[in-house]
């Protein structure tokens, strides 16, 4: 072999690198669930192990409790150029719960296995709170500094709305946030293989906005044995069975649109807009994310009636799971209001916005660069999020564009959507470790 035929020297791996899936397992392992009422055991726990982490480097930070146990961690790395504005990094630490039989290995195990480190949390998203945390660590010892403030955010609550969470912070700590015009935290920046030469990652710039709304009919209490044509539990089943049964129009915003146009040209293949059925086809599993955002959505998802088999209610009640697009709110409740009827009405049982940005900007080229550096086959492409996360529900009111940018390289054949919530819910380890190389690149350089 000549000299001019010797490979380059793989370089060799960073701290932060050889220390990610560790932190990664070290998060999994507390059990951090979220059952929506306060009773999960380990918010401060994770929190606490976040800040003994920066401690060992010497990074202080904030320890804030919304309520006893809920723990938020939040610290600003300064950056060289104090004319910039600031960008935010945030991730939860809490996660759904996680029924062990139900699993192949302990869900709170952190177990390193085949590759991959298993666990609830492993992709929602205690994955990028290790990342966040190793490139922290890493530009500290280094004694490299940003050019804009960085703020780093690790936050409670995400899974059941926030409150204790993003809602305390931004509500209660505002002053955190000073100068703050960008955030990126997760489901986004994950890769999409279109063929060896080629890799789409989506990054999430737009996401639906959601309608929890309890349907309520009154009707004429009675015996069940009598004539009654003012019955609940008769008008309540009826205007459910009218909004499960809707067929909601396509509707293409302007994220899903580029999206749709990027795989239809990254595959080869015409896009049809009144037929993206065979563009979705080509994503496979993501379908799951990306089918849901070109239409609105609502499903039926509880019904509450009567308390005896011969007694006809005096009042019936559901609930329906409403996400509506960008720009499109007014029009959806407007269906809405026609499909239950004038006996039947609505109140929210939670309401949050939808948002969309566009994919443009210094932060959006920084991070297509990153990839690329990282990935030569990278190419970037938005998408929308047909659920919700902090960067829509509560950092949104500050003025903050967010975008969802978790990077990692996935391989061909992993269905990654179903990780999220799922059964054996994973992420490979060489995908933390690439993700902790972009987003060194981006933090260090944006």
């Amino acid at each position: 072999m000549t000299p001019a035929e010797t490979p380059a020297a793989t370089p060799a791996a960073t701290p932060a690198e050889n220390e990610v899936a560790e932190l990664c397992s070290e998060l999994i392992r507390i059990d951090s669930s979220n059952y929506g009422d306060g009773s999960g055991p380990g918010e401060r726990a994770a929190a606490e192990a976040v800040m003994a982490r920066l401690a060992e480097v010497g990074i202080e930070a904030a320890y804030i409790e919304s309520e006893p146990g809920r723990g938020n961690v939040i610290t600003r790395v300064e950056g060289t150029d104090p004319s910039l504005p600031a960008l935010l990094v945030h991730g939860h630490l809490d996660v759904v719960p996680a029924n062990a039989a139900d699993w192949s290995v302990d869900p709170f195990g952190g177990e390193v296995r085949d590759g991959y480190i298993w666990g609830r949390g492993a992709v929602d998203m205690k994955d990028m709170d290790a990342m966040m945390l190793a490139v922290l660590r890493q530009l500290t010892r280094d004694g490299r500094r940003p050019r804009r403030d960085l703020v780093f955010a690790w936050v409670a609550d995400e899974e059941a709305g926030g409150v204790y969470g993003a809602k305390h912070l931004t509500k209660h700590h505002p002053e955190l946030f000073e100068g703050v015009t960008e955030a990126i935290s997760e489901v986004g920046g994950y890769s999409l293989e279109v063929d060896p030469s080629l890799r789409l990652y989506l990054i999430e710039t737009a996401q639906k906005g959601l309608g929890w709304m309890r349907l309520i009919a009154d009707g004429t209490a009675g015996h069940g044995s009598m004539l009654n044509p003012d019955n609940a539990v008769t008008e309540i089943a009826k205007a459910v069975a009218r909004v499960g049964a809707h067929e909601w129009p396509i509707t293409l915003t302007p994220t899903v649109r580029t999206f749709l146009t990027e795989v239809a040209a990254a595959f080869g293949i015409p896009f049809d807009e009144n037929d993206p059925a065979p563009v979705l086809d080509k994503i496979g599993p993501l379908v799951r994310f990306v089918g849901a955002t070109l239409n609105h959505t609502a499903n039926p998802t509880q019904l509450d009636a009567g308390y005896k088999s011969n007694v006809i209610p005096g009042q019936a009640s559901a609930v329906i799971d409403g996400r509506f697009l960008p720009g499109h709110e007014d029009e959806f409740f407007k269906t809405i209001d026609e499909l239950i009827g004038p006996k039947v009405r609505r109140e929210f049982v939670h309401h949050d916005i939808a948002l969309e940005t566009s994919f443009d900007g210094a932060l959006v080229e920084s991070m297509i660069a990153a990839l690329k550096a990282e990935d030569p086959t990278a190419r970037a492409v938005p998408y929308c999020m047909s659920g919700g996360t902090d960067n829509k529900t509560f950092f949104a009111d500050l003025g903050v564009r967010g975008f969802g940018f978790v990077p990692l390289r996935l391989p061909g054949d992993m269905d990654f959507a179903s990780m999220f919530h799922g059964v054996d819910e994973r992420v490979p380890v060489d995908a933390l470790q690439f993700g902790v190389r972009v987003l060194d690149r981006l933090l260090l350089n944006y």
